[in-house]
């Protein structure tokens, strides 16, 4: 009964690539801006060979490790959470997915109202927390939607729950969904729920994201047509648009998914459990919380023990990301960085530098290789080099 958990800690990035400068990252390190935190305190990732990774600098490098290391490069280009998964999953993505720094064409706006039946408001990239400041009392008074983006491939449309049931609000995301094909393939449609009164309204947790569907089949179809499970937590789900997936469950942040993927660890299964823990990013990078990205680290690192006693002799735990998001630099938007890549398991030796990979796929390669099943997936299997 051999199991994967691989757990992405959403923008956990280690430093820039060769060509962070085209995408306006040049010198991005969501690492070393979290690292000098006096909050930030991560000895068992440590262990496993976080501070050992290549490019690494100013940072104490473990002796006594036990767990396997590499530094992931991202092949697909783009540096967003859609593009991002997808290449771990075994896709390189050879264009971005659209987006919309000027707004939406005023033909898919037209569209959107005319289907759903409500005026459209705001249309600009905007922040998700400052969006609600600004049109948030227009929409209570109108029922008008407010539609925004950001610099990431998205369609947003924020709600009152009070004025729009939030069924009925995922009903429009699904229309948004089938609008937005071809030129307009935004990678994701998001749904963002608020609630409260002005000028203090807040985002609720039933966020819900509706992707697009992968354009090729990931490892995850190459496990689920093995007969073996696939579970999600987390936003795993809607980044695939339920695609490969066996049985998931949402949560509302990073200690929900913790618990639900301990949950998952109790359960006798074979495959993989594939989790995205996403406070890192939606609550930390994006607002440029160096602390709370900081403490989130630290609190995930403590509960690691939780997750490593659970591990079953053929287990393998993989811990990575799917792209940086910089809290200490000007931008509040995802950062082209690489990315760790973290292994253990009591099959796994210790001590092991994969170097620096080609692609997020090498992941996907090594996962089918491990659990014994072929897939027509990118990258190169690691596995020969870190199996006992």
């Amino acid at each position: 009964m051999k199991r994967v958990f691989l757990i992405v800690l959403d923008s956990f990035g280690v430093g820039e690539m060769k060509d962070s400068a085209e995408y306006g990252d040049a010198g991005s390190n969501t690492l070393k801006a979290v690292a000098s935190n006096k909050y930030f305190n991560t000895p068992n990732m440590a262990k496993l060979g976080l501070f050992n990774l290549d490019g690494l600098e100013g940072l104490e490098k473990e002796k006594n490790l036990i767990g396997s290391f590499a530094r992931m490069a991202e092949a697909s280009k783009g540096k967003d959470t859609t593009i991002g998964h997808w290449e771990i999953a075994g896709i390189i993505s050879k264009n971005p997915l659209p987006t919309f720094p000027d707004g939406f064409p005023q033909e898919l706006l037209d569209e959107l109202s005319k289907r759903t039946g409500r005026g459209i408001i705001c249309n600009k990239p905007y922040s998700g927390t400052e969006v609600i400041k600004d049109y948030g009392e227009e929409h209570v008074k109108t029922g008008d939607l407010i539609v925004y983006t950001s610099a990431d491939s998205v369609l947003q449309i924020a709600a009152h729950e009070a004025v729009i049931p939030i069924e009925e609000l995922y009903r429009y995301c699904d229309i948004a969904r089938e609008i937005c094909q071809g030129p307009w393939s935004v990678g994701r449609i998001i749904a963002r729920p608020f609630e409260g009164e002005a000028p203090n309204f807040k985002r609720t947790s039933r966020r819900h994201d509706y992707s697009l569907l992968p354009p090729k089949a990931t490892m995850l179809d190459a496990i689920k047509e093995a007969k073996k499970e696939v579970l999600a937590v987390g936003k795993i789900n809607d980044i695939f648009a339920g695609a490969g997936i066996t049985d998931s469950v949402r949560t509302a942040n990073n200690a929900e998914g913790i618990e639900r993927t301990i949950d998952y660890m109790k359960r006798d299964f074979e495959g993989i459990c594939f989790t995205n823990l996403v406070d890192f990013d939606m609550i930390y990078g994006h607002r440029n919380d160096v602390e709370g990205y900081a403490k989130a680290l630290t609190y995930f690192d403590e509960q690691m023990p939780r997750i490593v006693e659970l591990l079953k002799e053929d287990d393998i735990l993989i811990l990575t990301a799917d792209h940086g998001c910089d809290p200490s630099t000007e931008s509040t938007d995802h950062s082209r960085e690489h990315t760790p890549c973290l292994i253990y398991g009591n099959q796994i030796k210790a001590g092991v530098n994969l170097g620096t990979r080609d692609t997020f796929a090498d992941i996907a390669a090594t996962i089918l290789e491990y659990l014994n099943i072929k897939g027509d997936v990118a990258g190169k299997s690691f596995l020969k080099d870190i199996l006992k």
